[in-house]
């Protein structure tokens, strides 16, 4: 018997090559009038260009960085009040769309980013239209609630409906320039996405059905990007995969393999993809279950064991970090402390205490 389930996805989604080149219509179809661009340095020449070439967009916050800044969403929230802007535009990676997420819900609100950030102040009812346009294959963010940002060294990830874009334009043209590495650590982080999602402690039918594609996807695509950025074939399933993957853990959450992503990345310097892949192999035998089997069975693959073998070989490939000793001096205590009390790790099927972290840690050496 299939248990009962609630499954909602509000976010309208243009999905194909070439659909970023339709934004102006899509401004018009939604009302956005006065627009905000947010993205990064590698982006704000062609944000310049729209400025320059649409009436809708008022001003550009180019300054995203790779772990997002308070300071950031501070800047986008006083441009679009400066300009009394009815819509941001978050185009890059989770990073942009992250800052144009949160700048979005507040920038209507009284008092500064901050406030929200520290839950001083509850995030206020109406809030601008969030467009969100991903260059890179991986991060999901066009289709969640969650927006992940740094006030210098404290990291959050806040989860809130607010924060749920109203429009996702998926345009695969986008990542065609992304580099190896880069269409790796968010390939991975999109694989990362899908597993979770699907083993879950909340998971449910329809996102389970979003996961295998997006698994499917990436093993099948994600090495073709990396060794080929100009194979468009594999950069559009990989954009798909990406898709699939945020859809899929956008309600039933992410597990052990993010709540290890975050002291990995804070404290050893790791990207987020190659912190979520770090351990996903190692999750993938340790959550192993009959679903799980099916799963690798119904994208091709033998069994498990043959699905943590093919993560492993992804990240060997790219020459991503594998194992204790590529980390440097490493604080175990630490390290399996944070990892155990991450919120995140409560959403794993097997219950992993630090003794089951460390004895997994351990195995990396």
């Amino acid at each position: 018997m299939v248990e009962s389930f609630i499954y909602t996805q509000p976010v309208k989604i243009y999905f194909g090559a070439g659909k970023f080149s339709e934004l102006a219509g899509i401004l018009r179809e939604f009302g956005a009038e006065r627009c905000v661009i947010v993205c990064g340095r590698h982006f704000a020449p062609k944000a310049e260009k729209l400025m320059a070439e649409l009436n809708e967009v008022c001003a550009v916050f180019s300054g995203v960085e790779e772990n997002p800044q308070l300071s950031g969403i501070e800047e986008t929230v006083r441009l679009a009040r400066e300009v009394k802007a009815d819509a941001v535009i978050g185009i890059g990676g989770g990073s942009a769309i992250d800052t144009a997420k949160f700048a979005a819900a507040v920038a209507l609100g009284e008092g500064c980013a901050l406030d929200y950030y520290k839950g001083e102040r509850p995030f206020p009812e109406k809030r601008l239209t969030i467009i969100a346009v991903p260059t890179t294959a991986g991060t999901g963010s066009e289709v969640t609630q969650v927006s992940v940002v740094s006030n210098v060294k404290e990291k959050k990830t806040i989860n809130n409906p607010v924060f749920m874009p109203r429009v996702a334009i998926v345009d695969p043209e986008l990542s065609a320039t992304v580099p190896p590495r880069t269409t790796m650590n968010t390939g991975l982080d999109a694989m990362a996405h899908a597993l979770e999602g699907y083993w879950s402690r909340n998971h449910q039918p329809i996102s389970d059905l979003m996961a295998i594609e997006s698994v499917r996807l990436v093993l099948n695509n994600l090495e073709k990007a990396y060794l080929d950025g100009g194979d468009m074939d594999a950069r559009s399933n990989m954009a798909l995969a990406a898709l699939l993957g945020g859809l899929a853990f956008a309600l039933p959450k992410t597990a052990a393999s993010h709540a290890c992503s975050y002291p990995l990345a804070e404290d050893y310097h790791l990207p987020h993809g190659e912190a979520c892949a770090f351990t996903l192999d190692s999750l993938v035998r340790i959550n192993a279950d009959a679903r799980l089997e099916y799963l690798a069975r119904a994208v091709g693959l033998r069994d498990c064991e043959e699905l943590a073998e093919r993560i492993a070989t992804l990240k060997e490939l790219a020459g991503l970090r594998r194992r204790l000793s590529d980390l440097g001096e490493v604080d175990m205590d630490k390290l399996v402390h944070d990892c155990a009390v991450h919120p995140l790790m409560n959403n794993n099927p097997v219950k992993l205490d630090e003794a089951k972290l460390r004895e997994m840690f351990e195995n990396l050496k």
